[in-house]
């Protein structure tokens, strides 16, 4: 049996709108980056090779590096998980941000997917068991309330 180390309600998930907000904020600090290392170069195809190895290369570091995140999914809140795994391995990391960022690429239709699965998953986050949830709820997960917190959360407030 496989154990879910990461197994959240669904209300955890993110959604595709939230993550689509976060991976444009990421396509404009790509395309800043790029411009600005590969200025000087001539359209060619050294230039969308090297365009392509800085998009691949910026959510693999990211995501492994900064658990889970980049700077688009910082600002919104959330981060990428592995179901299976206590934290995300380098094997999967590869796998859903070099193989998975660049099918998604040119057949971008999949990322639509999300809508329509429990844990918000696209078709690399379904082959690679992993899946972006909401930071705030994982916050509250982690820290729980004390104990004046908790009498005050369940004790209901008097109507007037």
């Amino acid at each position: 049996m496989i154990r879910r180390f990461n197994d959240y309600p669904d209300y955890f998930y993110a959604g595709f709108f939230i993550r689509l907000f976060a991976f444009t904020v990421d396509m404009i600090m790509i395309q800043s980056l790029s411009r600005l290392l590969l200025f000087y170069l001539n359209e060619s195809l050294l230039k969308t090779v090297l365009s392509l190895f800085i998009y691949l290369l910026y959510f693999i570091c990211m995501t492994k590096f900064t658990n889970g995140q980049t700077l688009g999914k910082m600002i919104f809140g959330i981060r990428v998980i592995a179901i299976n795994e206590e934290t995300l391995s380098w094997t999967t990391v590869l796998v859903r941000e070099g193989f998975g960022r660049y099918l998604q690429k040119v057949l971008w239709i999949m990322y639509s997917l999300t809508i329509f699965t429990r844990y918000k998953q696209h078709v690399v986050d379904l082959l690679t068991d992993t899946s972006v949830v909401t930071e705030n709820y994982l916050r509250l997960l982690e820290s729980p309330l004390d104990q004046s917190e908790k009498e005050t959360v369940a004790q209901p407030t008097p109507m007037l």
